[in-house]
């Protein structure tokens, strides 16, 4: 970005182009209409030109002309061409995943196109000494704005005169205590009126504005990482550059044996040569496997915007999180209402101190005069005061002074004298005894609570000045509401290995305070302290500055463009980084992380760009998302061994039938078979079992150290096999040796077995009975009915791959062990 926060937050001086022009505007008459149309034509208005993420066509275009459909188009034409339809269902895999990927994307295209930071209508500006309300995108470059409480910044620019005006910037910097803001400092679009009002002189519009540079960079399209596709693109790649040479020399190799020069025949058993080395079901499966992860978590009210975020938070090591509307909820409670006297009760009739008549004012006095203080606030200060007095009656006033955000307090005076509710230290700054109190107030804001006192004057107070004789009735302890499951959920990533990093732009007190309340600890297990950002070394000296977000765990006062350096800092560390957050602030960081969760209640940017949205703003809902990520990571790296296995056995077989001179022993179908009933339906059922297994680097190697071997024991029984009798009975031999042998693996991966894993492969051994003994099925998958001597041959080569395979099977738990720890550091 062009514009970094920390410095577009500091009043600057216009380009040289523009003093004249800006000095030109009268504050108290404004552009006239003719200067204000000119400006418009001129494309200085706060226009701003619609922007898509990315287009349909380019979606559909990434998702259908891969590698992967590329292979099978081109084998499915040749089949169709020159064969049956039957040989040619392996392209529906093909059609599938493409309207997979096709939907997942086009839903994540609409999200980000929505993405808008400012979503106020309209604007109040001065023209020709008139104020007009004007649609937000006419507001011109140099246009004096009017602002009043409630209403959202249309543009940027720099106050020129301020009546108690106070900003809530939290959208935009992550500051949750609304900014007092005067004559001479910057405004921002997209950020609101807490208190007063104010006029401002318009220095950016459309794209310049700060809002629409951070809505730029995160409608940027890119798809998250998914360690389970990045492998199997990975095998892809691998197997295309031996498709060719293996497609030619199959097709020789069959014609040259042909006695007739059979080019249809040649072409379908090349085509089933190539088919049998793509793992065309593992791509279907992982893609259906999101989809059913996204279904099932969608239940829970987690909405998956990306479909392999599922399997990211199971691999994220360092887990960042915003403070405001992610630790907390956004709102604010009182956490206690402490009388100013010496005894520890909540009795309402314990005097406090005398008023002006001589009478006492008691606790159930001072709790009336508060009540009446907040019965007409609309901020959550006020709403979270009423809720805990509950019933207490107002009392009679003759004059209330409202909150000005200027001076901190509002008032209300009574025949007994004044209440006063506000800022310790403003209110009490002539009190004899305010040391005493501040202490007070200085160990409540280290434990993140924020106070305000109630005081009492027997005097009577000036619409701006504070009487004499203030003297403290009540202390109210404010804090933001932790997010009831925040706690547990901490807890839970800790155990499970995960860093936790609190990214705040507040008040770095604040924000430790709310850290150490979330269980949020160090490595050794001891409360965390607050860094405050503006100390962090500059992050173009990156060395420096990944030093210091590694070393340390809790932020505040980080600016956006900090939070989007932290994460690329971690992530140069080789972690993967979760981000949550709710804010436009975090937009950026939850855009380069690893994986964004947003909260349900959260900014409409901040939401589009997340690949998690928890719609509840449940925080306990992160845990199961984990689970569902382990289920499909263990279980996709067991049946990942089984396609690569097929993959291995059918390379081998190709190239040795091709050198050997062999006809190709199996026939597209009789691959379909094999495939259906010793990987496609056993995985799928596989594939969706609960397993809870933590997550464990290095899938790929992993899965090719166990499936490379086993195909080259499954091929060699498969070939010697059909080298006994090249015929269809050599093809029936060959066909059930890879049936049996690939169930056998199956078998290992499943192990310890469990019931349904004894019914699973059971039902699949009852298929290729089924298949063999019903003559109509035999004829459909051109198998032939075995000879003893073919039987028993069968049996010895069953026998023999079992036995390899189980030691196979033994090595490669010790290795996959000692893998894991390896790469687990």
């Amino acid at each position: 970005m062009a514009t970094k926060l920390h410095s577009y937050l500091s009043p600057s001086e216009p380009s040289p182009s523009q003093t004249a022009s800006l000095s030109d505007t009268d504050p108290d008459v404004g552009l006239s209409l003719q200067e204000a149309a000119f400006r418009q034509n001129q494309g200085l208005s706060n226009a701003v030109k619609a922007r898509t993420s990315r287009s349909v066509w380019s979606i559909i275009a990434a998702n259908i002309f891969t590698l992967f459909n590329g292979i099978l188009a081109g084998a499915m034409t040749l089949v169709l061409i020159v064969g049956s339809p039957l040989d040619a269902l392996f392209g529906g895999v093909m059609v599938i995943n493409a309207l997979t990927g096709i939907v997942a994307e086009f839903k994540a295209k609409r999200t980000l196109d929505k993405v808008a930071i400012l979503a106020s209508p309209t604007a109040t500006v001065l023209r020709e000494g008139k104020q007009l309300e004007i649609p937000r995108e006419e507001v011109v470059w140099g246009d004096i704005v009017c602002l009043s409480m409630g209403e959202q910044i249309p543009t940027d620019g720099q106050v020129l005169a301020a009546r108690g005006l106070a900003i809530d910037e939290s959208m935009l910097t992550g500051e949750s205590v609304p900014v007092i803001k005067s004559e001479g400092d910057l405004v921002l679009a997209g950020t609101s009126v807490v208190f007063g009002s104010a006029t401002f002189l318009t220095q950016a519009v459309g794209e310049e504005l700060y809002s629409e540079q951070m809505a730029s960079e995160v409608k940027q399209f890119s798809l998250s990482h998914s360690e389970l596709r990045a492998g199997i693109d990975r095998v892809l790649r691998w197997i295309s550059w031996a498709i060719i040479p293996t497609v030619l020399v199959l097709v020789w190799s069959q014609v040259r044996i042909s006695d007739s020069w059979d080019w249809s025949r040649a072409l379908i058993l090349a085509v089933a040569g190539v088919v049998g080395m793509i793992p065309q079901g593992l791509v279907l499966l992982t893609s259906v496997n999101f989809a059913l992860a996204a279904a099932t978590l969608a239940r829970k009210s987690v909405l998956v915007q990306e479909l392999p975020a599922v399997e990211i938070l199971a691999r994220v090591d360092v887990l960042c999180t915003d403070k405001t509307g992610t630790l907390t909820t956004g709102t604010v409670k009182v956490r206690k209402i402490s009388p100013m006297v010496d005894v520890k009760t909540e009795d309402d009739t314990v005097a406090l101190h005398n008023g002006a008549r001589g009478d006492q004012i008691t606790v159930g006095h001072a709790k009336s005069a508060l009540a009446t203080l907040v019965a007409e606030g609309e901020n959550a200060t006020a709403e979270a005061i009423r809720e805990i007095l509950g019933g207490h009656p107002a009392i009679e006033v003759t004059r209330e002074i409202p909150f000005n955000s200027s001076r901190k307090w509002s008032a209300c005076v009574t025949t007994s004298g004044t209440w006063v509710l506000g800022a310790p230290e403003i209110v009490l700054a002539k009190y004899p005894q305010a040391e005493t109190v501040l202490d007070r107030v200085e160990a409540a804001a280290s434990n993140g609570e924020r106070v305000l006192v109630l005081a009492f004057s027997s005097q009577e107070a000036g619409e701006e000045s504070l009487p004499e004789g203030m003297e403290p009735s009540l202390l109210i302890m404010l804090e933001e509401e932790l997010r009831p499951d925040a706690a547990a959920t901490m807890e839970y990533f800790r155990g499970q290995g995960v860093e936790m990093k609190v990214i705040s732009g507040d008040n770095p007190v604040t924000v430790a305070a709310l850290a150490r309340r979330a269980g949020i600890t160090g490595k050794d297990q001891q409360p965390m302290p607050a860094v405050d950002a503006r100390q962090l070394p500059n992050p173009n000296d990156e060395t420096a500055f990944a030093k210091a977000v590694q070393e340390n765990g809790v932020f505040g006062r980080v600016t956006p463009e900090q939070k989007r350096a932290m994460v690329k800092a971690l992530q140069g560390q080789g972690h993967t980084v979760a981000m949550t957050g709710d804010g436009v602030n975090d937009a950026m960081a939850l855009k380069d992380s690893d994986l964004g969760i947003a909260m349900g209640s959260g900014s409409a940017a901040t939401k589009a760009v997340a690949q998690l949205v928890l719609l509840n703003g449940d925080f306990g809902a992160l845990p199961p998302v984990v689970a569902e990520g382990r289920k499909i990571i263990a279980n996709m790296e067991r049946v990942a061994s089984l396609f690569f296995a097929k993959t291995t056995y059918a390379a081998v077989i190709a190239i040795v039938v091709a050198l050997l001179g062999w006809a190709y022993p199996f026939l597209p179908r009789h691959l379909t078979i094999v495939g259906s009933l010793t990987i496609g339906i056993p995985s799928f059922v596989v594939a969706l079992a609960p397993n809870a297994q933590r997550y464990r680097p290095g899938f790929l190697p992993r899965s090719l150290s166990l499936a490379v071997p086993a195909g080259l024991i499954m091929s060699t029984a498969s070939l010697l096999g059909y080298a006994i009798n090249p015929s269809s009975q050599g093809q029936t031999v060959a066909t059930l040796v890879i049936i049996s042998t690939a169930l056998y693996l199956l078998s290992l991966l499943l192990r310890p077995m469990q019931w349904w894993h004894q019914v699973l492969l059971g039902a699949m051994l009852a298929g290729v009975a089924v298949t063999m003994i019903v003559p109509a099925l035999r004829q459909l998958m051109q198998l032939a009915w075995l000879t003893p001597t073919a039987w028993v041959w069968t049996l010895v080569l069953v026998l023999g791959s079992f036995t390899g395979l189980e030691i196979l099977g033994r090595w490669h738990s010790k290795y996959a062990a000692h893998h894991a720890a390896r790469m687990m550091g």
